[in-house]
């Protein structure tokens, strides 16, 4: 039968874990590979990914496979596009990978910091079409908040799919780099059977701003700032960057990163020569402090608000080399991905708290814009490439609804526009589509620092409580100041008697709370960093004096 299964697996009704598989008879077609992020509800969670189960059930080894990958595309190089790679490719059969330059490069970093053996390919927009198995594509540059970022239009026997990942249609983007809608046009002409748009920008009317604006911001901003200019953002966010060094250059700053991720994507972006880095004007870390604040601009990873991130720590005084002053200013270079807002508003109050000044986009927009099209830029594609079928992607229902309003005062009929969850099957042929199957989804979670993939959190917790035991620490603090009131209950279970001194233990981990928390002497405004601060102390003391690693519950109660 002539039919093509159209499968997501992640990226629908959520804005991350992106992954799509297009099936054609024995053949399935994948783009991209993305990871999602926990949030403070999910202990013992860092990252989400997509559920491959489906894959790995029918996609067996040679001689028995139901069905076979024929490759790969990625959009661009954003980590819920590209982050799960690592995790996820050791578990499937050899295919070809195919991205453009920076995506390509970003991806591969990652794999070799996995010791992965996979590679991706490199694909430049002039290059003529590519075929993989039964399919064939071409990559459409297309502006977004980081460079190379593409459309795929995607040929199979059925029809034509216009794949349309994030984007905005940026008129003056900062690297000059422009939309190619001449090749969009073209894709349209040859006949699209549906096009799977980016919707994030759905409630938005008009257009999404273009970055070039933000150049000045920066600018007249530094200019004022009397102490270290520190900016966090989207590691990934090239040509943010680029506009960052520029204002330094022109203000007189030398520029640091900070944060393992950004070092890592500014080195790529540096050897593909996409980052303009002159070396007399960057400053490692450990030599930040031989410059007077004035002259140093500090760029950050951490603008979602990770626990772990390097503007966390600062944010705590935690960090080596970054000391807050009340002449610093701090501008939040980007948004909160959907979900992150309570962690990003509770870093935002504890920088506040530390006397300097922070910038943030519900309170000003002059730092950041948006890297996903408003509704005139989505109209906009909708009538370039003129689809009989549209899905919107990457955003939450009410983006994807919000979509839907907007096709259908286009012209299209409602059931033109497919509202789909992940799993959902949807089957094209004869010209027309209809719902499939329903493929069972589940949340996917894994610790980042080991890489383990974790069935549930719950099974983790069980296999170390069965394994090394538990130790429950009911702690009261207080709100005022930070710090103890009394002495903490330590509540050990499941460790031998003999394997410990009990007063001697409870003296010790007393006296590393009691020198963990004295530096934090200030109304408490997050409670989940003082959860968990108490909770790694109790870990590194039981680990050091019992080589034991139990499960370690902190009981944090306010008073």
């Amino acid at each position: 039968m002539n039919t093509l299964s159209f499968i997501p697996l992640g990226g629908i009704g959520d804005v991350t874990k992106n992954m799509y598989l297009y099936e054609y008879n024995d053949q399935i077609l994948i783009v991209d590979c993305g990871l999602g992020f926990a949030d403070e509800s999910m202990l013992g969670v860092d990252l989400l990914l997509p559920d491959i189960s489906y894959l790995l059930k029918t996609c067996l080894p040679a001689g028995k496979a139901k069905k076979r990958i024929a490759g790969m595309l990625l959009t661009h190089g954003h980590e819920d596009h590209i982050g799960a790679l690592p995790f996820l490719l050791p578990q499937l059969s050899d295919f070809p990978i195919f991205a453009t330059p920076l995506a390509a490069g970003f991806a591969n970093e990652k794999l070799k910091e996995f010791n992965t053996k996979k590679t991706v390919q490199v694909v430049n927009f002039n290059e003529p079409e590519k075929s993989v198995g039964s399919f064939s594509f071409s990559f459409i540059p297309v502006t977004h908040s980081i460079p190379d970022t593409s459309h795929i239009f995607i040929k199979t026997p059925v029809g034509n799919f216009y794949h349309g990942s994030d984007f905005k249609f940026d008129e003056t983007p900062y690297d000059k780099k422009l939309t190619d809608y001449g090749k969009i046009e073209k894709a349209g002409l040859t006949g699209t059977m549906c096009l799977l748009s980016d919707c994030l920008g759905a409630e938005r009317e008009g257009r999404t701003p273009s970055e070039i604006g933000l150049t000045e911001h920066f600018d007249r901003e530094m200019r004022d700032c009397r102490g270290k200019f520190i900016v966090t953002t989207y590691s990934s966010n090239i040509s943010r960057l680029n506009q960052i060094i520029d204002a330094s250059s022109k203000n007189g700053r030398r520029v640091c990163f900070v944060g393992r991720s950004l070092v890592k994507n500014t080195e790529v972006a540096r050897n593909l020569g996409y980052l303009n880095l002159k070396k007399d004007i960057e400053v490692e870390i450990d030599a930040s402090r031989n410059y007077p604040d004035n002259k140093l601009t500090l760029i950050v990873a951490g603008s979602q608000g990770q626990e772990n991130s390097a503007l966390t720590r600062i944010a705590n005084g935690e960090h080596r080399d970054v000391k807050l002053r009340e002449e610093d200013v701090i501008i939040f270079s980007s948004d909160p991905i959907p979900g992150n807002e309570t962690s990003v508003y509770e870093l935002v109050d504890t920088l506040t708290r530390r006397g300097v000044k922070v910038i943030y986009s519900p309170v000003n927009r002059d730092f950041h814009v948006s890297g996903h099209g408003s509704l005139d830029e989505l109209e906009q594609l909708i009538n370039l490439v003129k689809p009989k079928k549209l899905i919107p992607i990457g955003g939450q229902f009410r983006h994807m609804f919000a979509y839907k309003k907007m096709a259908e005062k286009l012209g299209y009929k409602k059931n033109d526009v497919l509202l789909l969850e992940d799993g959902q099957e949807l089957l094209f042929g004869n010209g027309d589509v209809k719902l499939g199957r329903t493929i069972q989804v589940k949340n996917v979670y894994v610790d980042e620092m080991s890489g383990e993939e974790l069935e549930s959190f719950v099974l983790r917790d069980r296999q170390k409580l069965s394994e090394a035991g538990i130790i429950i620490i009911l702690a009261e603090v207080d709100s005022n100041n930070g710090q103890l009131v009394g002495n903490p209950d330590v509540i050990i279970r499941g460790l031998a008697p003999s394997a410990y001194d009990s007063k001697r233990l409870n003296s010790r981990l007393m006296h590393d709370f009691h020198k963990a928390l004295n530096p934090h002497k200030a109304r408490v405004t997050n409670w989940i960093y003082i959860r968990k601060l108490i909770g790694e102390v109790a870990e590194r003391r039981i680990f050091k004096d019992l080589r034991r690693r139990p499960l370690v519950l902190p009981v944090v109660i306010e008073v």
